[in-house]
Parts: structure tokens; C-alpha cells; sequence
């Protein structure tokens, strides 16, 4: 059986591109570049919690830097730097390299330096900080969303919590729409690209981890306004596709969560460079509601009805 830090020097230390000292010291060394501010975020994934067991640890992998990114792209910032604590049952080199070449693919694809962590034995549990920058004065929070704003989405939330349906066999997909729901869930995409180009231009933004509607519950709550959605403006389409059930599609979109998303508020003065935005980046962005004066999340009904919606999420304590 190897030892923590035989698996730590073959599976952990990787090339870094930007910083002054990456992994193999007491404390990495970085340097944030002029006129940026640091932007830091932790995600923890728990085995039964976030993830089965015996998920795929290459997936694994890729799934807890994606998630990590995603923080950073939520606020507009350019993920540069990345350390992962993992506590383990045992010392089993297969899963660990598996897992670690799944994390590295992630932040080799994004740009991002794997600098440093920890291991130890425990109950299987991954930790991830990740370090991003952004010009000063331009992060987008979640509390300047105003009345008046457009609601948006990008991609097509919905299709992971489809995926932990059908693996938990409480769903059948087609084996099409089967493969997209699971990639959906294992291999999320970090809208790096995306939050960057929203500097300047959208007033609140957050990423889409415990459901569309609980965390737009947050940029309301943040911003003291509230707002509606519109029931044909969701992109209902994928996951009604997907399931073939109409409630089912809509209650997934609105609550499934896990998608990585990005949900933001803008001025309509906006729409059309984001209608050019969506072009450019090849990922469709959905005008989906308004941002109101009257507190509360409301949902405009086909029939003209507004049915109010609980702002609620996945809760860990709930």
C-alpha cells in the first residue's frame, strides 16, 4: 500500500503555468497580477451526499474542479490557482490516479494551476479552494440586481438532476437523452467564459447549484427585490425531452439544481449584445423573467395565472 506521500508525488504533482511555487513545499506561492483582486471559493463533495458511491473517479475528478470554477465564473473571474483536500478510506492508487488525472483535465482545460492540498484517512470526502481573479471594481455580485431587470439562463438547466433520476432508477431516459443527462451531471461545464464577457453588463449573477429557483431566491433576497418567471420562456424543451412528462419537466427545471449554470440580471438595454453573446459563444442564453418591485418569486402561468414559487433549494440541514 503506498504511502500519503508516495501517492501525493505520483498523482498530485503537476506543471504549473502561473504561479511562483505549485505543490512539494510547506504553502504554494502566487501572485496576483496588476490591478486584479482575488476572488476565493470553497466547495466540499461528500460520498452519498454529492456523489454515489463507486462513481467513476475520473469523473469524479473533472466534477469537483468544474464545480469549483463555476464559483469563480459566477462573479465574473478567471479561475487561476486550485488546491484539493481529500480524506480517504483507503490508500487504493487505482481510484486515487483515476481521480487525480480527472481533476487535472479540468484545470488544464480551463487554464487553471493545481497548487497544492492535503490527504488523509477518513470517510471519502473531497475539498477544493479554488482562486480567481478579477479587475478590481468589476466582480458581479449577487446584490445589484434592480427592478426592471431581465432574468436570464444560460444552457439548459434541468438535465442533471434527469441523470441522478435515472441512476438512482427512478426514471427510464432514452439511451440518447440517457448519455446527455449523465453528462450533464458527471461533467458539468464552467461558464468561465461566459461570467468574463457578463462584466459590465449584468447588474447580479450566481451560479445554478441547488436549483434555479432557490438560488435566484439569493440575487432576489441579495438585491431587495422580486420577480417573475415566465412559464413558456423556460427552456423546457431538453428536459421534457428527456422525460417526456410536462410537470415533471418544469418541476426539474425549476428545482433539479446541480446544472452549473449561470442565472443573472440585466438591463434590457442588454439584449441584444447577449442574443450576439449567445452567438459568439455557441451557448443559448433565455430571457426567462423580469426583476420587480414586489417581494417574492412568482411564476406567469401559460393561463395568465401567477403561481407563487417557493425560493427554495437543496438545503444540507434541511
Amino acid at each position: 500500500m503506498p504511502s500519503e506521500f508516495a501517492l501525493i508525488a505520483r498523482h498530485f504533482v503537476r506543471p504549473t503555468d502561473h504561479s511562483e511555487l505549485g505543490i512539494g513545499d510547506d504553502a504554494a506561492l502566487i501572485r496576483a497580477r496588476p490591478g486584479m483582486e482575488l476572488a476565493i471559493s470553497t466547495d466540499m463533495l461528500v460520498s452519498g451526499t454529492h456523489f454515489l458511491p463507486g462513481t467513476d473517479a475520473h469523473l469524479l475528478g473533472w466534477k469537483t474542479a468544474a464545480v469549483n470554477l463555476s464559483d469563480i465564473a459566477a462573479m465574473g473571474g478567471e479561475p487561476r490557482w486550485i488546491t484539493l483536500a481529500l480524506a480517504l478510506p483507503e490508500a487504493d492508487e487505482a481510484w486515487v490516479a483515476a481521480l487525480a488525472d480527472g481533476f487535472f483535465e479540468c484545470c488544464q482545460h480551463f487554464g487553471v494551476d493545481w497548487i497544492g492540498g492535503d490527504t488523509t484517512r477518513g470517510p471519502l470526502n473531497l475539498c477544493a479552494t479554488v482562486f480567481g481573479e478579477i479587475p478590481q471594481g468589476l466582480a458581479i455580485r449577487r446584490s445589484g440586481a434592480v427592478a426592471g431587470d431581465d432574468l436570464w439562463i444560460s444552457g439548459t438547466p434541468g438535465l442533471a438532476v434527469l441523470g441522478l433520476e435515472a441512476l438512482f432508477g427512478h426514471l427510464e431516459l432514452a439511451p440518447e437523452w440517457q448519455r446527455t443527462c449523465l453528462a450533464a451531471l458527471e461533467r458539468p461545464q464552467p461558464r468561465i467564459a461566459l461570467g468574463r464577457a457578463l462584466r459590465g453588463h449584468a447588474h447580479a449573477m450566481l451560479d445554478v447549484s441547488d436549483g434555479l429557483a432557490g438560488d435566484l431566491g439569493h440575487i432576489l433576497e441579495s438585491s431587495g427585490v422580486g420577480g417573475t418567471l415566465d412559464q413558456a420562456a423556460l427552456p423546457l424543451a431538453g428536459p421534457l425531452a428527456a422525460c417526456g412528462d410536462a410537470a415533471l419537466a418544469l418541476e426539474k427545471v425549476l428545482y433539479g439544481g446541480d446544472d452549473y449554470e449561470l442565472i443573472f440580471a440585466a438591463p434590457p438595454a442588454e439584449r441584444a449584445f447577449l442574443m450576439q453573446l449567445a452567438a459568439e459563444l455557441a451557448l443559448p442564453l433565455h430571457r426567462i423573467g423580469v426583476c420587480e418591485t414586489s417581494p417574492g418569486l412568482r411564476l406567469a402561468m401559460s393561463d395568465a395565472s401567477l403561481r407563487p414559487l417557493r425560493p427554495k433549494g437543496f438545503d444540507h440541514f434541511a
